[in-house]
């Protein structure tokens, strides 16, 4: 007997039903927030190697950036209490704080946590660029500094960014994990072992990690950082994570008070959660928290455009009328009903989701359902009715199937021929960045609350990463290249026309507008996220039972 997924599901929930609720996440008069990674590891604590979310969550946890975002995207300052910014936009000039410290750190003097200064700055950010380091975060300056003097230390609390052109995303990159401040003389204690040593200024300070089963963390209690009524933060006592690899599981740990968070939910529990409007069922109202909010993250289907590619110039992706149709086929509608419980918003303006700048709710560049639009540009491309069309492949990652399969569906309804290819995500990517795959399950998350990071995909100077598509166009280059340097109201317009430019060629299929689903236990506040999905700790606490 075949048992599926759903009544799998269904068991699981059963057992959380029985299960107690009341273990407490207070240790004697101690708080400690805890939480999951359900990748089932952490490959490091190191900034310049933070690419992932779980690593970008810890780094934000132990260290800090000269900026931060906040939850409105707004930059707010942080190690650095202001900036100035010469007039022809090439230099930032950053005020920094004197009251901060590293975490106490046997490699200081007496073990005490020294003062950070600017030259910290400048180590941190050279070690990120440095070719020997390998930092996968290297491409935030590498190709916007000048190449001679790319920073400076004025002074002890004076760090200068001199940049080779206009970037106005600077600033924005600027809060990025990768730029988080490390302390020279511990990397250089342990070298590639920092990665399990790590000595930053943040909120935690690290404590003890036993890899793939916990990670502590405990209160940094020199932490610089005040609340609006002048209290030290943070108001935690520790942070511990465990490695369980399965949304599953993670979820029957948050029912049975084992964790106090957790991030999304594993596909086959949403419909016994949640209705179709995403409304937290009848059994479930009360026992959590759950916090929805937008996510800076589109998800897609990508063609390859190189039609000097052997696997694209015989296929019929390669004409655009074709990808048009295949846009104009499917029902981004009831794709979010049935599978998101419409938590998340159809992608039909474009590349650039809600929620950021750039985004125009009122855009009618995007693609929305239309079967009579998908015929007639079939019939313009010499495919009457599909006649004559070649099966299109889907190479989707195995655990994303399901969305496909519906596509598959909506694009028969028309005549196009379509069938699918299941890969394993890792596989899938390598094979993207190499363009051995013409047809294929994607998605790209703002690393930065600016929408360049959204339009430097269809860059035709960019290789893959990000620009998998291999989308080439001389106008949408030349619009970048003015946008990158404008104020910020006239570059979102150019963005917006950029944008509007790529959709035209549809070099991919945006699907939906994604949204961050947070549970969390009852007696939680002061959790923060932002739009890129960034959580903050340093004001959660933990109230009594």
């Amino acid at each position: 007997m075949k048992v599926t997924s759903w009544f799998k599901a269904l068991l699981v929930l059963m057992v959380f039903f029985i299960a107690s609720c009341g273990q407490k996440n207070t240790v004697g008069n101690k708080k400690v927030f805890r939480l999951n990674y359900s990748s089932g590891a952490l490959e490091a604590i190191d900034p310049a190697f933070a690419k992932d979310i779980y690593q970008i969550w810890t780094c934000h946890m132990v260290y800090n950036t000269l900026v931060e975002t906040d939850s409105n995207l707004n930059i707010t300052p942080s190690l650095a209490k202001s900036w100035d910014v010469s007039p022809d936009g090439l230099h930032f000039i950053f005020h920094l704080r004197g009251d901060v410290f590293f975490h106490d750190n046997e490699v200081f003097p007496s073990g005490k946590g020294r003062r950070m200064t600017a030259g910290d700055i400048v180590y941190s950010f050279s070690r990120v660029i440095n070719p020997k380091v390998a930092s996968p975060g290297a491409w935030i300056f590498n190709s916007h500094v000048d190449s001679s003097k790319p920073f400076e230390a004025i002074n002890d609390t004076t760090f200068q960014l001199n940049l080779k052109h206009n970037f106005r995303p600077i600033l924005q990159l600027l809060g990025v994990a990768y730029c988080n401040i490390v302390a020279k003389e511990v990397v250089e204690k342990w070298g590639k072992d920092y990665r399990s040593h790590p000595c930053g200024t943040g909120p935690f300070s690290f404590n003890y990690w036993d890899e793939g089963n916990n990670l502590a963390l405990v209160k940094n209690n020199h932490y610089w950082e005040k609340d609006a009524q002048g209290k030290q933060l943070p108001y935690l006592d520790g942070v511990q994570i465990s490695f369980i690899d399965s949304k599953a599981s993670e979820f029957m740990m948050l029912r049975q008070g084992r964790i106090d968070f957790m991030n999304n939910i594993d596909g086959s529990f949403k419909d016994l959660i949640f209705d179709k409007n995403g409304n937290l069922k009848p059994d479930f109202k009360g026992k959590l928290k759950v916090e929805k909010n937008t996510y800076l993250n589109t998800e897609y289907i990508g063609f390859n455009t190189d039609t000097t590619n052997e696997l694209v110039k015989n296929s019929p992706i390669k004409d655009r009328l074709v990808r048009q149709a295949i846009n104009y086929a499917i029902d981004r509608e009831k794709i979010v009903l049935f599978f998101k419980n419409n938590m998340c918003i159809p992608a039909t303006h474009g590349f650039i989701p809600k929620g950021i700048q750039g985004y125009k709710p009122s855009a009618d560049y995007g693609y929305k359902y239309n079967q009579a639009k998908a015929a007639e540009l079939l019939q313009q491309a010499g495919y009457p009715k599909g006649k004559g069309l070649k099966p299109i492949t889907f190479q989707v990652p195995d655990n994303l199937v399901d969305i496909v399969n519906y596509i598959t569906t909506d694009l028969k309804a028309v005549g196009i021929p379509a069938k699918i290819e299941t890969i394993q995500p890792n596989i899938l990517k390598q094979q993207m960045s190499a363009g051995k795959v013409p047809v294929f399950r994607g998605n790209w998350m703002a690393d930065y609350p600016d929408a360049e990071t959204f339009l430097v995909v269809f860059l035709g100077s960019q290789p893959a990463p990000p620009n998998y598509t291999r989308f080439k166009n001389e106008l949408y280059d030349r619009w970048y290249d003015a946008a990158i340097s404008l104020p910020d109201s006239a570059r979102y317009e150019m963005y917006a026309k950029m944008d509007s430019l790529a959709m035209s060629y549809a070099p991919l299929i945006p699907l939906y507008y994604d949204m961050r689903i947070h549970f969390l236990q009852n007696n939680i506040t002061g959790f923060k996220s932002n739009a890129m999905n960034v959580i903050s700790l340093k004001e959660a606490d933990i109230n009594g039972q």
